[in-house]
């Protein structure tokens, strides 16, 4: 899945599997992989085969925004979470493989996405208003300095 619209010459394959780091929600851990880079949140989810029950993706704004996110290529059925900057799911969607219509947030404050297997929020009972923290601090702490 990827934050914006595919260029022509946007990806072709999966990317390698990124970084990862351990986020918690609530009694819930996911070993989640970082899309920091354009390159990487471009690509996403694309191409890939399967994403296990206990991993995650997370792409990481500079700034708080409106986002959206479609399933261009992109087979694996997902739900993702809109994220404040302080770490509060505002927003929880479940998207169609390979469907291209962008799914925009409500709110301009936006400062984190996660997706993770379809119906994940659901199963593990995470809802709107829920907190997304790591073992470090705070996403606002690990990826901003506390900004």
């Amino acid at each position: 899945m990827a934050p914006q619209p595919a260029r022509a010459n946007g990806p072709t394959q999966a990317q390698s599997k990124l970084q990862t780091i351990k986020l918690y929600i609530g009694t819930n851990v996911l070993d989640t992989e970082l899309a920091i880079t354009q390159q990487q949140m471009a690509t996403g989810m694309m191409f890939r085969q399967t994403m296990a029950d206990t991993e995650g993706m997370l792409f990481i704004y500079a700034q708080p925004q409106r986002v959206g996110f479609y399933m261009r290529n992109t087979t694996v059925p997902l739900s993702c979470a809109y994220i404040d900057s302080a770490g509060v799911i505002r927003e929880i969607y479940d998207m169609k493989p390979l469907d291209e219509t962008s799914i925009t947030s409500q709110s301009d404050q936006i400062r984190y996405c996660l997706e993770v297997p379809q119906g994940w929020f659901l199963r593990r009972n995470v809802g709107i208003g829920a907190g997304v923290s790591t073992a470090r601090g705070t996403l606002a702490q690990i990826f901003f300095g506390g900004r």
